[in-house]
């Protein structure tokens, strides 16, 4: 990163620095050498560049050093006991660059065929994306099959919502209605990914497409966005309904706290219909990490679980991808090609 502000990212804030990556033969260092790696943009790294990220888990990034983020890739050398040459690994912190050495202790092997040899799965669907929709749903959702409940996920043809919608539904959701940005958005939502109905929020009124689509009111909803489109979903949450706080993308522009605290009035209905609207961190449900990851690889195998990537190559055009990402420019996960 060259420049960090408050305002919508530039192309020109990302610089490409060519570095001399030096095999350490010291026989007590630890750290693979990897490459063949696929990194992803995520949502929630638009608040790393902020001097405070509001989490205590997350560290801003800095200015003239390498950026991280999610990666997968392949072991190319190690001197880690734990992992071998042809290993597939990920990490959390990954650096954004074509080749890196890395405490082989902070990464995790991977089963290729969990995902039937699709790795960049294990960044969306099977990897803290599908964790994320998945415990979602289940710890702050109180989804209940039988029990007739509709679910709106805004945000809904991005990563996370796209199968927050769809493990809705498997989960026992018996109505799912989804809020994106364009047509063709909401065309894949309703016709690949079994939503019931989709809403283009730049067309026509939310509010009034709610009252339409959802005439039993709303009972969970998978809040990506915030904002005004919340407050519209919000306003037509039945008594003792449910928000699972994800994220607040339309607010991380801002300086307010997290979670954004909501308007007066809305705020008033929250109260008065005892809706729940607590902030949500899968990090804290890692107790949980291996029975979900294995549940969400199963329902991609048995074609239950449809997953959409975008996909950019090269590692060149890392920061255009997510400058794209942050103005709604992919469908499911955005991904970086660095290398096949």
């Amino acid at each position: 990163m060259v420049r960090m502000e408050s305002q919508w990212l530039k192309t020109s804030d990302w610089n490409k620095v060519q570095y001399q990556i030096l095999s350490k033969r010291d026989k007590c260092v630890l750290e693979p050498f990897i490459s063949r790696w696929t990194p992803t943009c995520l949502v929630f790294q638009r608040c790393r560049m902020n001097e405070d990220t509001g989490s205590d888990y997350l560290l801003p990034w800095q200015l003239a050093e390498v950026a991280d983020g999610g990666g997968v890739g392949v072991v190319e050398e190690s001197k880690y006991d734990s992992l071998a040459k042809g290993d597939v690994v990920t990490s959390f912190s990954w650096p954004w660059q074509t080749v890196a050495i890395l405490d082989g202790s902070l990464l995790q092997k991977l089963v290729p065929q969990l995902v039937n040899g699709r790795l960049s799965y294990f960044l969306g669907a099977a990897g803290i994306t599908g964790l994320t929709a998945l415990l979602g749903i289940k710890e702050k959702g109180h989804v209940a099959a039988g029990a007739n409940q509709t679910m709106v996920v805004s945000g809904a043809a991005g990563a996370c919502g796209s199968l927050a919608g769809q493990i809705g539904r498997l989960e026992g959701c018996s109505r799912v209605v989804g809020i994106a940005g364009t047509d063709e958005k909401c065309s894949i939502l309703v016709q690949e990914m079994g939503f019931d109905a989709a809403i283009n929020y730049k067309k026509g009124n939310v509010a009034e497409h709610l009252r339409e689509l959802c005439p039993g009111g709303v009972d969970v909803y998978f809040d990506n966005v915030g904002g005004d489109i919340s407050d519209a979903v919000i306003s037509q949450m039945n008594q003792n309904s449910h928000i699972i706080l994800c994220g607040q993308i339309s607010q991380y522009n801002k300086d307010v706290p997290y979670p954004p605290p909501l308007p007066p009035d809305i705020e008033k209905i929250r109260k008065e219909r005892n809706i729940t609207r607590e902030r949500f961190l899968v990090l804290n449900y890692m107790d949980k990490q291996e029975a979900s990851v294995l549940q969400l690889c199963q329902w991609i195998q048995e074609g239950k679980l449809k997953v959409r990537e975008t996909v950019v190559e090269g590692l060149a055009n890392i920061g255009a991808a997510f400058q794209s990402m942050m103005s709604g420019g992919n469908i499911g996960k955005q991904i970086v090609s660095v290398s096949k």
